[in-house]
């Protein structure tokens, strides 16, 4: 039977500290268990080896960023380089098969001379002149980071130039000797979720706690932002405030210090762009007698906007199956980026003195997955262009509005392809919509081990990618590999987010469920051999699915995982997912939450499959306590679980690529055992009578 939780009697509350003697004792004992049971074999070792053999690989595309200085910019591990290089070259040398690389700062040597275990997080480059920028930098991979001003003329950091210390920082370059900055400065400087509430104009030299506020929001709001727009000949400044995960008030802030409203939708995603005003709808809008439904895409002059003018130009409008997946600017153009059934289409659109014209953008394959990788709208109508599928391997092609595509780079084939093929099919869920899902591996295969993910959440779409790891490490050896595109996603817009949000929540439960029921129907695999994963949201999905669904399912994985809906918003960054999930503080917030609260529904008289947890102790963005707690209610009513927790690696639950493979092998051996093996037997549970670890007392 499930047994209840309140808010103040949780048994395993002491597992939440994150530094305390008694619950490092408990992960240390937990983490040894799982390595017991799952990686001294030479299965796992060779695993190991041949996900490494895919992470380190020296043919990978080198994944380039512009800063508009006519550079290509790559943030670079491998073997040699466990924490990675930060490095830049020309076009001319990017088109060779080993370019000659201007290495700018190199995290190992850094991390030996300062001993700290830097990851890499990301950089703002100084425009125009390129010659500064703003490298964040986390200890272990948590969100918050460590910013530093560095010469990349010297490639060098600036010894007396902005420096702040570790938190979840937000900055932005205004000029050379000001940015703005939203950071911990002490009490009252962060909202509820733990991100920046005020923002200041911090001039260089000048002591930060002095800057002048320029905004400020409160403290249940999720955070407050400044943005310097530095396009030539449209310099602005912009601030906002993020009410929750999807509502902002936005304002232009004028050299007066004015705050100018920008009067779109609040749950609205805007940009400006030169003279132009971008404005995707998440709910429908009445403008002048005209409704635009939910997922449109429109566009206006901004200072006409501004102005009180409201002539609106549909660049996009929905229907049942497609959805606008993003936009890039180029300097003339703007490129749209949609998704038919879960299938990518990409098209140009040019503004003229009439409409806006549009036409297929040159170079992208209408049978992969293609996105958008870089433009500098700044500068050109130049475009990077990435391209894959379940089967092929990423291709990078330079292209430019109006002129030729060129392939830059391929990415190497890390499994055979012959034999397989990528089909989707449509399950009908509980309330007969149809879900869409793709499967991945052999046309005949029947019955076999298969491997089923999803997320369902924060309308994140999953679109089809090529993965190594997955094609080496499950396809290769005769698994089937399935997507999920479950509602809460971003698959079909903001429509089918909606309808599993908050209250409705379950709907992407049970589409999750259709899709398990319809794979056994097609005779694809059985519950027996149908193993799980998910990461974060995801997590929560197969936590859900292990608690409400056990039956469907012969393993069950879950990554990095909310899981416990009572208290989710008050540890670490959880209060930000409150317009997401709901309010458990709500009386009538909580009655939902609680019926599908992984958590709280464990049960002792039902037989749940095998389980593996992850997470990290680096992690502030999901706190671990969500795993560990998970774990050990489990272990308190007898059920195999097994648990493994990173000491670093923030969300991504791995700081470099001996940790992505450790956890991938551990995954993949984990859910191979469980769903092929005789011996489906996890580490040791601790009976239910033992009361000791339900009261902390270690």
């Amino acid at each position: 039977m499930a047994t209840q939780i309140g808010v103040d009697d949780d048994p395993y509350l002491w597992l939440e500290d994150l530094d305390g003697a008694d619950a490092a004792r408990w992960v240390r004992e937990r983490n040894a268990e799982t390595a017991a049971a799952l990686t001294g074999s030479e299965a796992f070792a060779g695993l190991l080896a041949e996900i490494r053999q895919v992470l380190d690989a020296d043919d990978r595309i080198p994944d380039p960023g512009w800063r508009g200085d006519g550079f290509y910019y790559n943030y670079w591990t491998d073997a040699a380089h466990p924490r990675g290089v930060w490095r830049r070259t020309t076009l001319d040398q990017y088109r060779r098969p080993e370019p000659a690389w201007d290495v700018l700062l190199d995290l190992d040597a850094l991390a030996a001379e300062e001993g700290e275990n830097w990851v890499w997080q990301q950089v703002t480059v100084l425009r125009p002149d390129y010659r500064r920028c703003l490298v964040s930098l986390s200890r272990g991979g948590a969100d918050a980071v460590v910013v530093r001003e560095f010469d990349l003329v010297r490639r060098a950091f600036v010894a007396d130039g902005f420096t702040l210390p570790e938190a979840k920082t937000d900055v932005c370059w205004i000029d050379a000797d000001h940015i703005f900055v939203g950071t911990d400065i002490g009490p009252g400087s962060l909202t509820s979720s733990g991100y920046p509430r005020v923002v200041r104009r911090w001039r260089r030299g000048t002591p930060l706690a002095t800057a002048p506020v320029v905004h400020e929001g409160r403290a249940e709001d999720v955070a407050v932002y400044a943005w310097h727009d530095s396009t030539p000949g449209f310099e602005r400044d912009f601030v906002g405030r993020s009410l929750d995960f999807y509502r902002v008030r936005r304002h232009l802030l004028t050299g007066a210090g004015e705050l100018v409203p920008i009067d779109v939708p609040e749950d609205a995603d805007s940009e400006v762009h030169r003279e132009w005003l971008l404005i995707r709808l998440r709910s429908a809008w009445t403008v002048d007698g005209v409704t635009h439904p939910a997922g449109a895409l429109l566009v206006t002059r901004f200072d006409a906007f501004l102005a009180g003018g409201r002539e609106l130009t549909v660049l996009f409008r929905p229907d049942d199956r497609t959805a606008l997946s993003g936009w890039a600017w180029t300097r003339h153009h703007l490129i749209l980026a949609t998704l038919v059934d879960v299938r990518s289409r990409l098209e140009v659109l040019t503004p003229d003195d009439r409409c806006w014209r549009r036409e297929p953008l040159p170079g992208a394959p209408a049978d992969e997955h293609s996105r958008i990788v870089a433009t500098e709208p700044d500068h050109d109508d130049a475009y990077l262009l990435d391209s894959e599928g379940f089967l092929q391997p990423a291709t990078l092609r330079l292209g430019r509005v109006g002129g030729p595509v060129e392939t830059l780079k391929r990415e190497p084939a890390f499994f055979d392809p012959d034999g397989l093929v990528v089909r989707q099919f449509f399950a009908a869920s509980a309330d007969g919509t149809p879900v869409p899902y793709f499967v991945v591996g052999r046309a005949d295969a029947t019955g076999g081990p298969t491997l089923l993910t999803g997320y369902g959440g924060y309308e994140i779409p999953l679109t089809p990618s090529y993965s190594g790891i997955i094609g080496r490490s499950w396809l290769a050896r005769g698994g089937s590999y399935v997507v999920a595109n479950i509602r809460g996603g971003g698959e079909y817009g903001p429509r089918w987010h909606r309808a599993a949000l908050r209250e409705n929540r379950p709907r992407a439960y049970e589409d999750f469920a259709a899709v398990a029921a319809d794979l056994v129907t097609r005779g694809i695999t059985t519950p027996r051999h149908l193993g799980i994963e998910g990461g974060s949201n995801g997590g929560l999905l197969t936590g859900v699915m292990l608690t409400r669904y056990p039956e469907l399912f012969g393993a069950v994985v879950a990554h990095v995982p909310v899981l416990d809906m009572r208290r989710y918003h008050r540890l670490l960054a959880g209060a930000s997912w409150i317009a997401e999930y709901g309010d458990p503080d709500r009386p009538e917030d909580w009655a939902y939450l609680r019926e599908y609260s992984p958590y709280h529904n464990v049960r002792s008289d039902l037989a749940y499959p095998p389980v593996l947890l992850v997470t990290s102790t680096r992690d502030d963005r999901v706190h671990p306590g969500h795993a560990r707690k998970m774990a050990a209610r489990l272990r308190e009513h007898g059920h195999q679980v097994a648990y493994h927790e990173n000491v670093e690696g923030g969300h991504g639950a791995a700081a470099n690529n001996e940790q992505r493979a450790f956890v991938w092998a551990l995954t993949l051996e984990f859910l191979w055992r469980t769903l092929t093996g005789p011996d489906r037997t996890l580490p040791r549970q601790v009976p239910p009578e033992d009361a000791a670890e339900r009261a902390g007392r270690r």
